[in-house]
């Protein structure tokens, strides 16, 4: 690798995101964050290097472990924390959390807690720019839980029969939710189902940072000049358990720590150090200034203000004819 430039700043998303998240269970613990909370420990290697292949007209839909997707993609963490402690001055005002992230003027359409769900809509987003001839990606991000669902299926279809510009990014963390793959899938090749429909495809280790952006880089290159849609599975795994309130009796301790032996962010800064691309100073700059953009988005989260009871109706519609909701 000779790019300081693009280590530093892969290393150091995937650091701000760890830390982030690290943070989020901490708060999460403390009754500060409340309801559902989905962690990307593990995972970080996915979401660094494939986002910075994007351009800002590009588009980018998520599932409910889009904590990354969002902060990567450019909202401030400062609105991402509010959002997840419930106040008004998070992406969502507050009324999203943790699962429902958004920020239209980054192109950032969720955040969506429905398996599958985000698919149909990231199809018809391609579908928009297709008919509108606009030179843009889709970036639709969900697990291989999703790939179960008929969303997938009928997407896929649709956006190859169509040639629409869907960049489908499968993050295989093997286990939808409690379910092992084996278990849940009769065809674990993945490439092989989004193949059936000629769908071009890759598959790439989704623990090493520039695999991945080489690979997503390829693919959206592929979409610009070629046209129709492309699909990559990143084989990764998740570090914690599926959500907060996961018991984890699915999977074995041994299992989890034989990944961590794969963890991204130390896998990539050994080789980073080895290869006299960054310094151990370098690398502790970025711990401290992730350090303090996490401590800053805590003091703003925890300075906003609650939604008001007045407020509780605002951007509700109601049936025509029926009286408005007081």
């Amino acid at each position: 690798m000779t790019d300081p430039g693009l280590a530093r700043g892969l290393l150091g998303d995937m650091i701000r995101v760890r830390r982030m998240e690290e943070k989020c269970a901490e708060m999460y613990s403390a009754a500060k964050i409340r309801g559902f909370l989905h962690l990307y420990v593990g995972e970080e290697a996915v979401a660094a290097g494939s986002l910075r292949t994007l351009g800002s007209d590009d588009a980018v839909v998520a599932t409910y472990r889009e904590h990354a997707h969002a902060l990567l993609r450019g909202l401030p963490m400062t609105s991402i924390m509010a959002e997840m402690f419930g106040k008004q001055q998070g992406c969502s005002r507050g009324r999203g959390g943790s699962m429902h992230l958004f920020d239209a003027s980054r192109r950032f359409y969720g955040g969506n807690a429905i398996v599958a769900g985000g698919l149909p809509l990231a199809t018809g987003l391609a579908f928009a720019d297709a008919q509108l001839k606009r030179n843009r990606v889709t970036a639709c991000y969900f697990g291989e839980g999703a790939i179960a669902e008929g969303a997938f299926h009928e997407s896929l279809n649709m956006a190859e029969l169509w040639q629409l510009p869907v960049l489908y990014l499968c993050e295989n963390n093997r286990y939808a939710m409690g379910t092992a793959i084996d278990r849940e899938l009769s065809q674990t090749d993945l490439t092989a189902k989004a193949a059936s429909y000629r769908v071009p495809t890759a598959s790439v280790d989704g623990m090493d940072v520039l695999a991945c952006h080489t690979t997503t880089a390829a693919a959206v290159e592929h979409i610009r000049t070629e046209g129709g849609p492309f699909f990559v599975e990143f084989r990764t795994y998740r570090f914690r358990p599926h959500s907060m309130f996961d018991p984890e009796l699915y999977r074995e301790k041994a299992e989890v720590e034989h990944w961590r032996e794969r963890d991204p962010i130390r896998l990539f800064s050994e080789q980073c150090l080895a290869g006299g691309v960054l310094t151990a100073d370098d690398i502790a700059a970025m711990e401290r200034a992730a350090a303090t953009e996490v401590a800053d988005a805590v003091a703003y989260a925890e300075a906003g203000t609650l939604e008001g009871v007045d407020e509780l109706t605002r951007d509700l519609m109601t049936p025509a004819g029926s009286e408005a909701l007081a």
